[in-house]
């Protein structure tokens, strides 16, 4: 039941929650900000991956975990990233913009991505990954409900403003219950592998923090922008994580493939929290 009902409506809800708070204006934005934009874009869509593979080189996991790991450096940033963004005194509108546009080019980026981490860590043992079905079922699970949620703040405002702050508590719900769902499922395969996995991942959310900020410090934008790069850069989608290596190995529950994103929806806040304290404490 987790696996066929609650979890894909659990990742639909939660981006129909990133809809709700955006509005056309917060893609215009990005034609009004490229310079931040495509930094942002680039250090996630690109640098990300790259980091994540050359961390696999230097921890050697499971062939499968690896796979996972590789899923997770694919899925685009979500609300909890706009949620650190805020909290850090970074520039909210850059992290709203990012994660909206990144989110709807991951239809087309990350069922190609995986098809290609599937075989080559896995070989002649790799699963049959259908691209375009994958691409589809992101399609209905991402861009539409965040299609909806905006049309929704558009079109019936008021509702929409006095249910975000409701569909965001239910959204963060539903994240814990898919992370501590996904870990339950297979504790043995949790905590026999944690030792690598768990330095893997903090390693990998510290690294792509510091690249995002140092590389945004670089470009010359402000301080605000440089935490929304940064941030955007180092926390990703868990659940987005989660139900993708569920949607490519059903008969495997909430398997290897989705084992990295469950572990990464629980370490990121021993990285993201410091970070958030620290760029507070420096003004």
């Amino acid at each position: 039941m987790l696996l066929e009902v609650f979890l894909p409506l659990s990742l639909a809800f939660i981006m129909f929650s990133l809809g709700l708070g955006l509005t056309p204006p917060d893609f215009a934005r990005v034609a009004r900000m490229p310079k931040a934009f495509a930094i942002g874009a680039v250090c996630q869509v690109i640098l990300l991956p790259l980091v994540a593979f050359a961390l696999l080189m230097v921890f050697p996991l499971d062939p499968a975990l690896a796979v996972g790991v590789m899923i997770l450096s694919f899925a685009p940033g979500g609300v909890t990233s706009n949620i650190i963004t805020k909290l850090a005194g970074g520039a909210v509108a850059l992290s709203v913009s990012l994660t909206a546009v990144v989110s709807l080019l991951s239809v087309i980026t990350v069922p190609l991505l995986v098809a290609f981490a599937v075989s080559y860590f896995l070989g002649e043992d790799a699963p049959d990954v259908d691209v375009t079905a994958l691409g589809v079922t992101m399609f209905a699970l991402t861009a539409v409900p965040v299609g909806l949620g905006v049309a929704l703040r558009k079109f019936a405002t008021g509702f929409a403003v006095r249910f975000e702050s409701i569909a965001a508590k239910i959204a963060t719900v539903l994240f814990v219950v898919i992370v501590i769902g996904a870990l339950a499922a297979n504790w043995e395969l949790f905590i026999a592998n944690l030792p690598v996995l768990g330095p893997l991942l903090i390693v990998l959310n510290v690294v792509m923090l510091a690249i995002g900020y140092l590389i945004a410090r670089a470009a010359g934008l402000n301080a605000a922008e440089r935490i929304a790069v940064a941030v955007e850069t180092g926390v990703q989608n868990s659940t987005l994580g989660i139900t993708i290596g569920a949607l490519i190995a059903v008969a495997d529950g909430l398997g290897p493939y989705s084992l990295a994103a469950g572990v990464y929806g629980i370490t990121m806040y021993f990285v993201a929290l410091p970070f958030v304290l620290w760029v507070r404490k420096r003004g």
